[in-house]
C-alpha cells in the first residue's frame, strides 16, 4: 500500500525523530507499506529551516528510514501574517509537488491530509480527486471551533460561519475522517451535520507513544540534573510548552500554596511565557519550583522516569467534551507515573477511565494544590497501583498498535472508494 501523508509541520518530527506520523510511518513500513510525508521546510516555533538547496522541494530519509519531502515555503516567526502566508504558500506548492511526484513515481493508493489547519485538508482532497485516489482527512485540531472556544474569533462572525461551512464541506467530501480525539462523531452530531456526513466513515486514531523508542531513549539518553536525583522531595514534573495556553502560571500558584511541604515542581520546556514566569518565581522567592528550560526530546523519557508525579493544566473550555489527545499525556503514561490534570475531559476521560490519576476542573488553587498533596500522601499500595495502571494504559496507545488500527482503516477506506467508483 502506497501512502502519502500531508502534514504541514512534520519537519519537527523529522528533527525530533519522533511524533505521530514519524511513529506511524515507522510501523506501517514494517508492515510492508510505502509511506511518504510531505511537509514545509520551516520548523514550527523555530527559526530553523530544512535546506532545500535552492530547489522547490527536496526528499530526505529520516529516522527508521521514513521518507520526508520538504517543500520550500516562506519563513515565519510568529502567529501573525507571516504564518498565514506560510500556510498559503504550502497550500499553493503542495499540489504542484504531488503532481510532479505522481508523474515521476506513480500515484499513491491513498492520501492522508492531516490538519492543524484546513488548507492541508483542502489540498489533499483536491489532489486526490485529480489522481483518482481516496483521501482521508485527519483532524488533529477543530477549526474553527478551537478559535471560537479560545475567544480568538466570534462564532457569529460572517467569516467564522464561512469557516464552519468549509469544514462541513471538507468532511462531507472526505472518503474517510480520522479524529485524534475520541469524540469526533459526537462533534459532528453536535453540529447537526450527521444528516450530511456518513458516520460510518468517521474513525478515531489517537496520538500515542512509541514504547520501544521511549524505553530505549530512557536507557540511552540520560541527563545529569541534581534536582532529578533528589530523594528528599516529591518531584512533580511538567514537560511541554510554556505558553499562555498551557497555563503554567498555575504551577507557580500551587508551589506557593505548598511551601513547607516536600513537593518540588520541575518545569521542562520553553515558550514565550518562560522568562516572565521565571521572574515571578524569583519575585515570590519560591524555592520549590524550578524552570529547567528546553531539553532535547530524547531526554524526556529519562526525566519523566526520575519524577514522582506528572501534571497538566489547560485553559478551561468546552473542547474537552470531545476528549483530548495531548502528546505529553501519552509520554506521562509511558513513564509509569500518576498524573493530576486540571481539565474537564467530559465523557472521554482517559486518565480516570484507565485509573492512573485524576482529571477534572479544579475550581481554585487550593483545590488543585490539595490534589497534588493528596497524591504525595497516598498509601504506597494505591500509589503503586496508579503507576502500574499508567504503564498498562501506555500499551493501549502504543504507536505499534495504533499503526495496525490505522492500516485497517486505510484498507476499509480504499475498499469503500473502489466500491463507489
Amino acid at each position: 500500500m502506497k501512502i502519502w501523508v500531508l502534514n504541514h509541520y512534520a519537519a519537527n518530527m523529522y528533527l525530533d525523530e519522533a511524533g505521530r506520523h514519524q511513529s506511524l510511518a515507522k510501523y506501517l513500513l514494517d508492515m510492508g507499506c510505502d509511506v511518504d510525508i510531505f511537509c514545509a521546510n520551516t520548523v514550527h516555533n523555530s527559526d530553523v529551516l530544512i535546506d532545500t538547496q535552492g530547489a522547490e522541494y527536496v526528499s530526505k530519509r529520516g529516522a527508521d528510514d521514513v521518507r520526508y519531502t520538504f517543500i520550500q515555503t516562506m519563513p515565519y516567526h510568529s502567529n501573525g501574517r507571516q504564518r498565514i502566508g506560510n500556510m498559503l504558500d504550502y497550500y499553493r506548492k503542495i499540489k504542484k509537488v504531488l503532481l510532479n511526484k505522481a508523474n515521476g513515481f506513480g500515484r499513491p493508493d491513498i492520501i492522508i491530509a492531516s490538519s492543524v489547519h484546513p488548507l492541508t485538508l483542502l489540498a489533499g482532497e483536491k489532489i486526490a480527486r485529480k489522481l483518482n485516489v481516496p483521501c482521508i482527512c485527519e483532524i488533529r485540531d477543530l477549526w474553527p471551533e478551537t478559535l471560537v472556544e479560545l475567544d480568538i474569533i466570534n462564532k457569529d462572525n460572517f467569516f467564522t460561519k464561512l469557516m464552519y461551512a468549509g469544514e462541513k464541506h471538507i468532511y462531507k467530501k472526505a472518503d474517510g475522517i480520522v479524529f485524534t480525539m475520541p469524540g469526533g462523531k459526537k462533534y459532528i452530531e453536535d453540529k447537526g451535520w450527521d444528516n450530511k456526513i456518513e458516520l460510518d466513515k468517521v474513525y478515531h486514531v489517537s496520538n500515542g507513544v512509541d514504547l520501544i523508542k521511549f524505553w530505549e531513549d530512557e536507557e540511552r539518553y540520560k541527563i545529569y540534573d541534581p534536582d532529578l536525583e533528589k530523594t528528599d522531595c516529591f518531584k512533580v514534573i511538567y514537560a511541554g510548552s510554556v505558553r499562555a495556553a498551557n497555563k503554567v502560571e498555575d504551577f507557580i500558584s500551587i508551589a506557593e500554596q505548598l511551601q513547607g511541604t516536600t513537593v518540588c515542581f520541575l518545569i521542562y520546556g520553553d515558550g514565550d511565557q518562560r522568562r516572565k514566569l521565571e521572574k515571578e518565581v524569583k519575585r515570590k522567592n519560591l524555592k520549590n519550583i524550578i524552570f529547567k528550560g528546553r531539553v532535547d526530546k530524547k531526554y524526556i523519557p529519562y526525566i519523566l522516569s526520575r519524577g514522582d508525579m506528572n501534571i497538566v493544566t489547560d485553559e478551561a473550555n468546552n473542547l474537552g467534551k470531545y476528549g483530548v489527545s495531548w502528546n505529553k499525556i501519552f509520554e506521562y503514561m509511558a513513564s509509569g507515573k500518576p498524573v493530576v490534570v486540571n481539565y474537564d475531559m467530559g465523557q472521554f476521560n482517559l486518565v480516570e477511565d484507565n485509573n492512573f490519576g485524576w482529571a477534572k476542573i479544579y475550581e481554585s488553587v487550593e483545590e488543585f494544590s490539595s490534589a497534588v498533596k493528596r497524591m504525595m500522601e497516598l498509601p504506597e499500595k494505591e500509589y503503586k497501583a496508579f503507576c502500574e495502571n499508567a504503564e498498562k494504559a501506555a500499551h493501549i496507545y502504543d504507536y505499534k498498535k495504533l499503526a495496525k488500527d490505522y492500516q485497517e482503516i486505510l484498507k476499509e477506506t480504499i475498499q469503500r472508494y473502489c466500491d463507489r467508483n
